[in-house]
């Protein structure tokens, strides 16, 4: 595994998971980033949470893979995967919604990028299943 995969997987896992983290347990803080204000709603606050509960746990997933050469072709595709999707979300957003916020297309850009950049990790790497042991 080469030094930009590793440092990709690195890089995008940490992404992942640092806002997972911070959607799970600070929401507020994090979506007042965005200019966004939340409320008090138990049912908006879990349909947030656990989305981010969920985008941590695959940050950690693609952070493993920097270090796991069995986990790197998993970690890159998933992370190929997960910001591209989330760059398609907002790209329908903008198409049946309106221009968000500039922090918001910020987030598009970087999701945009990292989503490349796992995607250009994905070569090289060999085409195996996951070993339990790498």
């Amino acid at each position: 595994m080469s030094l930009f995969q590793k440092l990709t997987l690195g890089v995008a896992g940490l992404t992942a998971l640092g806002i997972g983290l911070a959607i799970t347990f600070a929401p507020y803080n994090f979506y007042a980033s965005y200019g966004i204000s939340l409320g008090t709603n138990p049912a908006l606050l879990s349909e947030l949470r656990a989305p981010g509960a969920n985008l941590a746990a695959l940050g950690a997933v693609i952070f493993a893979g920097a270090f796991r050469p069995g986990l790197a072709r998993f970690s890159a595709t998933l992370g190929t995967l997960m910001f591209f999707a989330f760059a398609f979300g907002r790209l329908v957003g903008i198409m049946l919604d309106g221009w968000p916020s500039e922090s918001i297309l910020i987030a598009l850009a970087i999701e945009l990028v990292m989503g490349a950049l796992c995607l250009l990790g994905l070569r090289g790497q060999k085409r195996t299943l996951i070993s339990a042991t790498a």
